[in-house]
């Protein structure tokens, strides 16, 4: 595992979105502590990727996607009425290619 993705929602004010994406990565990290590719990843790369998906709905459909071929955390948020916020999980050339396509979070387009 070179790389580690965390999964937020772009419908989030940047300062949540970067909060849920921490929430997923300590979910992810306690809940796998065994998990040798991410002890190796600690070790070895430490290359964490942050991206971003339209809404709460496609979130969900990354997270049961990337479940079929890897362990992953989601988070809920409480103060967003226990809505899913973000996920964590490591990359496969299995994820990599469910996540291929979408964009970095919280990127400020650069002025024309």
């Amino acid at each position: 595992m070179e790389k580690f993705y965390v999964v937020v929602r772009a419908d989030l004010p940047a300062g949540a979105q970067a909060t849920q994406a921490a929430h997923a990565a300590i979910a992810f990290c306690i809940a796998h502590r065994g998990y040798i590719p991410l002890a190796n990843w600690h070790a070895n790369s430490n290359n964490l990727v942050l991206l971003a998906v339209p809404d709460e709905a496609a979130l969900d459909e990354l997270h049961t996607a990337v479940a079929e071929h890897v362990p992953v955390e989601w988070f809920h948020e409480p103060d967003f009425g226990d809505s899913l916020t973000a996920i964590a999980f490591p990359g496969t050339a299995e994820t990599i290619r469910l996540v291929s396509s979408l964009p970095l979070a919280l990127r400020v387009p650069l002025a024309a």
